[in-house]
């Protein structure tokens, strides 16, 4: 017999308090129906007998949920006072990228003084409705602010609201949210691009100085290239992501989006650095400059590399490849050396970050609503709870490539196990090292962010097939670099037929002050012309 309580042990009323003979317990111990189920997924044929004795064994085991029950659980601090705020009416939200407005105001004092920004809605914000983009979290409210919103709070940022996400932040196209597609300010019948793609329409259209969005495929690159604006992905493990909800822990990032590259650099001066072991990833001697103190308009010495795989695909747009193409020489005048290199991984990487990406999900935040990862940290428990709840209830509400991606996930799951995920982690350190030996000879690479222009928003009703065939190829560029955590920034080189072009720039680990240096004085250079 397993130690701990007999079955059939009658209860020692005196041993225990008024309120335990009441309180139903923290969790339920399994029926031996629902063990035979759960043994038969596993292929296993325990007798009725074993199943009784398991279940004495979870009996016992049970008493430890209690204890964690009843003791108070320590949080991310909230130290700015706010309001819950409210839904934006239609009039207010125009492009629809708002998901809810606020105001909280931070520090009187600090670099983001006077600054106003728009949190991405997978990041909590105390006492402010949260539901990145599903109905699965509809309803929930964190009780507390994640580590990258108090950085910005205690800066003097003043935070306006939540911008909307896509569905679980799994759509590089911006009309999966469920409250409706977000529009390309510079064309409102064009995509805005996603996940991010809230905050990069606002700030787009100057409803916000700044926003934060989440990268873990190209989701805050894209959105920024369709809408025109700055968007920087941080080497993975600079900006902390405790609290934020995950998507595969080895792929996600957070970070910037502005109108200039130096508002870029002044909020990644804030956000950034070590975050006192609440995030496993980040390295412990993590140090991060001044970037706004190494931007400068001259580039002698720096050579840029256009990343030849990273142009001319089946789905490009020769407009896109034309102007990237001429940006980038453009910075020859400001002293950079510019010339083509060869990186044939480069188009590898798509398909180790899809298996990456698909089982990952799957794992972390349907399978283990945000837990599948065991790490020293801190785990946003209440979005933990409000997950599971969510998905036994509202499975159905979920958009066509979250379904999708949890069947094929639990799929691989029972049928491989977690073989194809380990291998693509492991062919991962092979192709980061490739990019690594590349960032030898070259401080930057160039290619498209995206290499097509922002297609029309749908109309009417979409089937499963429409969604999965706009998916297609929009982060053939941008994934590569969440597979190898290099750091990515896009930028605009100007407009075609009305519709921003980005340039993306990649740059070493942890030497976002290169690439910034090197996007600020392209950045010069294409507004003097």
């Amino acid at each position: 017999m397993a130690s701990g309580s007999s079955r059939n042990e009658s209860r020692d009323a005196s041993s225990h308090d008024t309120d335990s003979l009441y309180k139903a317990p923290a969790v339920r111990v399994p029926t031996i129906n629902q063990l035979m189920k759960i043994a038969s997924k596993y292929n296993m044929e325990p007798t009725t007998e074993d199943l009784q004795h398991y279940q004495d064994f979870m009996a016992w085991s049970c008493k430890a949920f209690d204890v964690i029950d009843s003791l108070p659980e320590p949080l991310l601090p909230v130290k700015y006072p706010r309001t819950p705020g409210y839904r934006p009416r239609p009039e207010e939200n125009k492009l629809n990228a708002w998901y809810w407005r606020c105001d909280i105001k931070g520090a009187d004092t600090g670099k983001l003084a006077g600054k106003t920004l728009a949190i991405k809605d997978n990041v909590p914000v105390a006492g402010v409705p949260m539901m990145n983009g599903s109905y699965v979290l509809e309803g929930y409210v964190p009780e507390f602010d994640a580590t990258i919103v108090t950085r910005i709070l205690d800066a003097g940022g003043c935070i306006l609201g939540k911008s909307c996400a896509e569905d679980m932040c799994l759509s590089g196209n911006s009309f999966t949210s469920v409250k409706g597609a977000i529009r390309n300010p510079h064309r409102i019948d064009h995509n805005a691009g996603g996940s991010s793609s809230g905050s990069s329409a606002l700030v787009a259209s100057g409803d916000v100085d700044m926003a934060i969005g989440g990268d873990q495929g190209g989701s805050i690159r894209m959105p920024s290239a369709w809408c025109g604006v700055v968007g920087l992905k941080p080497t993975f493990g600079l900006v902390p992501y405790t609290g934020i909800l995950p998507v595969d822990n080895t792929i996600d990032h957070t970070g910037p989006i502005t109108k200039t590259v130096y508002d870029a650099a002044l909020l990644l001066e804030v956000i950034a650095g070590y975050d006192n072991g609440l995030d496993p990833r980040q390295p412990i001697n993590l140090e991060v400059p001044e970037y706004t103190k190494v931007l400068a308009t001259k580039l002698p010495g720096i050579r840029i590399g256009i990343l030849k795989e990273g142009f001319g695909f089946p789905h490009s747009e020769q407009d896109v490849d034309t102007m990237v193409r001429e940006a980038a020489f453009q910075m020859t005048s400001l002293g950079a050396t510019v010339e083509e290199v060869s990186v044939p991984e480069h188009k590898l990487a798509p398909s180790l970050y899809r298996v990456i990406g698909v089982q990952g999900f799957a794992n972390m935040i349907i399978k283990g609503c945000g837990t599948s990862s065991q790490y020293k940290g801190f785990y946003p428990s209440s979005a933990v709870n409000a997950l599971h709840r969510g998905y036994k209830t509202r499975i159905n509400d979920e958009s066509h490539n979250s379904k999708a991606t949890l069947l094929f996930g639990d799929y691989l799951n029972q049928e491989y196990g977690g073989y194809f995920y380990a291998k693509a982690q492991n062919i991962r350190l092979d192709l980061t090292r490739v990019f690594d030996k590349i960032f030898e000879d070259y401080d930057v690479l160039v290619m498209p962010t995206i290499p097509f222009k922002a297609p029309k928003l749908p109309t009417g009703e979409m089937t499963a097939s429409d969604v999965f065939s706009r998916m297609a190829n929009i982060s053939t560029n941008t994934c590569p670099y969440n597979v190898t955590g290099h750091p990515a920034l896009t930028i605009n080189t100007g407009f075609s037929d009305g519709l921003p072009v980005g340039m993306m720039m990649v740059g070493r680990k942890f030497d976002e002050s290169t690439l910034l240096k090197v996007a600020y004085a392209y950045e010069k250079i294409r507004d003097n012309n």
